[in-house]
């Protein structure tokens, strides 16, 4: 009797150890977010964003396009850009999170899309990682 219970164990236990064969894909459609694309067709001027959560932060989050005036965005795009740029340029103090520097022009008219975008993403940047500029 004792065999037989040993015997049952191990078949037990060597059967639930198999492998199942299925494949589970966990990534639906509504996981895969879009890229975010930041463009001004009159000045070929085009920024893509691929930060997973920009998107519904914008759609979400983010207050309405004419919450504030072109001449804000601007303003606060000029101040963000410069601190970016001077982060991006010491990565041995900040990181390499930065990545590129973004050439950004105070004397160029890139629209109020462009700007309220660029002003939404470094909100987005200091909403998601904690990032004070």
């Amino acid at each position: 009797m004792k065999n037989l219970f040993y015997f049952l164990a191990i078949t037990v236990m060597v059967v639930s150890c198999g492998t199942s064969n299925k494949i589970i894909n966990a990534r639906t459609d509504s996981d895969i977010e879009e890229s975010v694309v930041i463009e001004n067709d009159s000045l070929e001027y085009k920024i893509i964003i691929y930060d997973i959560g920009f998107s519904n932060y914008l759609n979400s989050i983010a207050k309405p396009v004419n919450f504030y005036s072109q001449n804000y965005y601007e303003n606060k795009n000029i101040f963000y850009v410069t601190s970016w740029n001077i982060r991006a340029r010491n990565p041995l103090q900040y990181g390499d999170f930065y990545g590129n520097e973004i050439d950004y022009q105070q004397n160029i008219d890139y629209g109020l899309d462009v700007n309220y975008k660029l002003f939404n993403y470094f909100k987005f940047v200091e909403y998601k990682y904690g990032i004070r500029f």
